[in-house]
């Protein structure tokens, strides 16, 4: 502890300030630097990065940014990028893309346009959406009954494989029977063979979304 006096120093000591501060390893500039905490607009863009980063902590400091300047916030990357630090906050890795599609998978037409869904086990559907973690991502696949909303089955890997999607669907069938139609998006996993022979098998319409949706 710096002792701008003296008196807290053993008898006989005189340290300058200088002197303190060199022995203890800090600089005379930061031993007379009175913090003065963040600014208001500032305590708002954190709050703001902080609901953001919860939903893209894909996000780093320039995706940030422009995500604020869409909000009206006249704020640049290096601002956002010394307001992340100061949360301890940093991206994760990018966006992981879940529903490429197979070019050599046949794509089933959209088969629920107009159509009433009036009872459970008429439609079901699926989807993968992931989840980030410390060093990577798992990823969740659910079976939903679309009438319902009702989550029939679900896995939680840590790969994109196809297998874990079948083994949803199967685990599904086995507990509820089976849906009139099935609709997924053209992702490869549902478009594979192994996923939409099951469907098959159980004599079980398939519908995809179109095309990027």
């Amino acid at each position: 502890m710096i002792e701008p006096s003296n008196k807290g120093l053993p008898h006989g000591y005189n340290l300058s300030i200088k002197v303190q501060c060199r022995v203890i390893s800090i600089s005379r500039s930061g031993w007379y630097y009175d913090p003065k905490g963040e600014p208001p607009l500032n305590l708002k863009l954190i709050r703001l990065i902080d609901e953001q980063f919860l939903s893209t902590p894909y996000y780093g400091s320039r995706q940030m940014a422009r995500h604020l300047r869409r909000q009206s916030y006249c704020v640049g990357r290096h601002r956002v990028r010394r307001l992340m630090l100061l949360m301890g906050i940093e991206a994760i890795y990018q966006k992981p893309r879940t529903s490429d599609p197979h070019p050599a998978h046949k794509i089933y037409p959209y088969l629920l346009r107009n159509l009433a869904v009036t009872k459970a086990n008429q439609v079901w559907c699926t989807d993968i959406t992931y989840i980030p973690i410390k060093r990577g991502f798992l990823y969740l696949v659910a079976i939903m009954d679309w009438y319902s909303e009702k989550v029939l089955s679900w896995f939680l890997p840590n790969t994109m494989d196809t297998r874990f999607c079948v083994n949803a669907l199967e685990d599904a069938l086995a507990q509820y029977g089976k849906p009139e139609i099935f609709n997924t998006n053209q992702g490869s996993q549902f478009t594979s063979f192994d996923f939409t022979g099951v469907l098959k098998k159980n004599d079980i319409k398939i519908s995809m979304d179109g095309k990027g949706r």
